[in-house]
């Protein structure tokens, strides 16, 4: 019974080793398999990219002007309501005019009693220091009227439009503007330009304005005031644009986007397809492809311009970049090209 038990043993193990053996030289007979990622690769182009920003603003009236007198009167009449195009010169607000009229009293009283001292004075009947004081009295209440005048009747100091009434007839001025009055033609923008630009920026450069209010419109304007000071928190600088408003359309209060060409350079530019995005950052990155491997760089971009975006660093002129299977790759990984 032992003998049998060993033998069945000794042929098992035969058994085993020749199976082994055979596992053995099939492997040895057989190739590895190519597991390399395969990927598509573009190469790179270089090409001039024109050099535009876009700034956003809210419009401003190129004038505006707050009315009100110098001193608190009672507001007799409003001569115009919110909306209304007013002229330069036009009668807009009439104050109390109670102390023009004592004025005027006075201004006819001192002028007989100019004449009658002119008179004496001629005939020698009056000193010369009696008429210069008759004469200067009539000119302090000929210039008081001229002043109290202006300050009851109050008139529009440009062409424009009345955006804002803060009282009704009757009420007492008491310090806040009667009427406000803004001139629409041109208006104007303030943007805040990056100080790279500041050598670029000069006074009469086109732009291109979009409002949200005219989105299949666009306004021209053009830079009229370049400030000469940078803020060193911000690193920028303010820019005054000038836009030309005959129509009246654009208002302030409008949200506009300013567009100023700053002319055109030569740009690496990569498919959008080769950009990867580093999770958990805003970084991004690109594969690029030399003698069978690939190598991950981050990149800065530019514009977005159809398919491509411009690289203002990471990749060089004449490089390849993957555009497909990047999801296998790592940084110095080996590579099989495919069509």
């Amino acid at each position: 019974m032992i003998h049998n038990k060993s033998t069945l043993i000794a042929t098992l193990l035969s058994l085993l080793t020749l199976a082994a053996c055979n596992n053995s030289e099939k492997e040895t007979n057989t190739a590895p398999a190519d597991e390399r990622p395969e990927v598509k690769i573009a190469n790179v182009e270089q090409q001039m990219v024109p050099q535009t920003e876009t700034y956003t603003a809210t419009v401003e009236s190129d004038v505006k002007n707050n009315i009100a007198p110098n001193t608190p009167y009672r507001i007799e009449k409003i001569y115009a309501e919110v909306g209304d195009q007013v002229r330069k010169g036009q009668m807009l607000v009439q104050l109390d005019a109670s102390n023009l009229k004592q004025l005027e009293l006075q201004i006819e009283n001192q002028k007989v009693e100019f004449n009658r001292t002119s008179q004496l004075y001629a005939v020698g009947g009056a000193s010369k220091a009696e008429y210069d004081n008759a004469k200067m009295q009539l000119d302090i209440l000929s210039t008081q009227y001229h002043q109290l005048m202006q300050n009851t009747q109050l008139l529009a100091p440009v062409n424009g439009v009345v955006t804002a009434r803060n009282y009704d007839n009757g009420d007492m001025y008491s310090g806040q503007p009667i009427l406000t009055i803004e001139q629409l033609n041109p208006v104007k923008l303030i943007i805040n330009v990056s100080e790279i630009y500041y050598s670029n920026m000069t006074v009469g450069m086109p732009l291109q304005i979009e409002l949200d209010a005219y989105p299949d419109e666009i306004f021209g304007g053009k830079v009229s005031i370049v400030y000469p000071t940078i803020d060193q928190t911000t690193h920028t600088f303010p820019v005054e644009v000038t836009v030309p408003n005959n129509s009246q359309k654009v208002r302030p209060g409008m949200f506009a986007r300013a567009t100023i060409n700053f002319d055109e350079i030569e740009r690496v530019m990569i498919p959008d397809m080769a950009l990867v995005k580093q999770v958990g950052a805003g970084d991004r990155y690109v594969y690029t492809y030399k003698d069978g491997k690939v190598s991950y760089e981050r990149v800065v971009l530019g514009k977005h311009i159809g398919d491509q975006y411009e690289i203002i660093e990471g990749v060089n002129p004449g490089s390849q970049v993957v555009v497909a299977g990047m999801s296998r790759l790592a940084n110095g990984k080996e590579v099989k090209v495919v069509e």
